[in-house]
């Protein structure tokens, strides 16, 4: 494909993102402006200070007002639209590959203004639910590096520790590939463990702290997986057993004569 032509769709989608981007938050601004302005209506005559702390007030609240406000707002925009992720291999310059850019986007909104409020509490889930994720009950999110939530499933009480990274997406030589990952009952991923695409881990298994499991890796029930790459712990420990072979007896070590 031409450089020029891939610049040129690169650059209509970025204004097009920009100006879905504009919609959504200033949907989502339209509650808190005006709760601010309501609070601002009512304390008139009020002595200064007072004033201020109430528009002060006013301002904390409406920022949370606009928070959900957008996780609604994106969350209904692909659920009435039916925007989920398919898997395979696509150009990049595939209608797939936009619809995965495009919903994407829409995530980074809330990405960057106000996930780190919601971690950790029922909200988070409710959001990833909205997006596609085939979740269990009771699941704790402390991480907000979980993507494609379309192309997610996790099954009761799992826990995805702070920071944990999980991907249904890879880009290789100029193609992108979509990959469910699964994830069991009662699974742990550590504090900023990577996860890639098409990972399935059993029930019970814990993925370690800062792990890598790559790509299409399968972890069995209440498997123990550390390192980068991460491996299944019992069997590494039994590789170097077997590369260490048992050392001879020292002659010192034989009783006396």
């Amino acid at each position: 494909m031409p450089s020029f032509f891939i610049t040129v769709v690169q650059l209509f989608f970025a204004i097009f993102m920009y100006a879905m981007g504009t919609l959504f938050f200033g949907l989502a601004l339209i509650p808190a402006l005006a709760l601010v302005f309501r609070a601002w209506s009512l304390s008139l005559g009020w002595p200064g200070l007072g004033r201020l702390f109430i528009l002060g007030l006013s301002l904390s609240a409406g920022y949370f007002l606009f928070g959900f406000t957008l996780i609604l707002l994106v969350g209904l925009f692909r659920t009435v639209l039916r925007i989920r992720l398919k898997e395979g291999l696509h150009p990049m310059y595939s209608l797939e590959a936009l619809k995965w850019g495009f919903i994407s986007s829409l995530y980074l909104m809330i990405h960057y203004t106000f996930i780190d409020f919601i971690l950790l509490t029922p909200f988070a889930n409710l959001l990833f639910r909205l997006l596609g994720a085939r979740l269990g009950k009771n699941g704790q999110f402390n991480s907000k590096f979980v993507f494609d939530a379309s192309l997610l499933e996790i099954g009761d009480h799992a826990v995805i520790g702070g920071g944990a990274i999980i991907n249904g997406h890879i880009v290789e030589r100029g193609m992108l590939r979509l990959k469910k990952v699964k994830i069991g009952k009662n699974v742990t991923i550590g504090s900023h463990a990577t996860i890639m695409p098409g990972c399935e881990i059993g029930d019970g298994a814990t993925i370690g702290a800062s792990a890598v499991l790559m790509r299409n890796a399968k972890v069995g029930e209440k498997e123990i997986w550390f390192g980068l790459p991460a491996e299944n712990i019992r069997q590494r420990h039994h590789s170097l057993e077997k590369s260490n072979p048992e050392k001879e007896d020292h002659p010192d070590a034989q009783g006396s004569p």
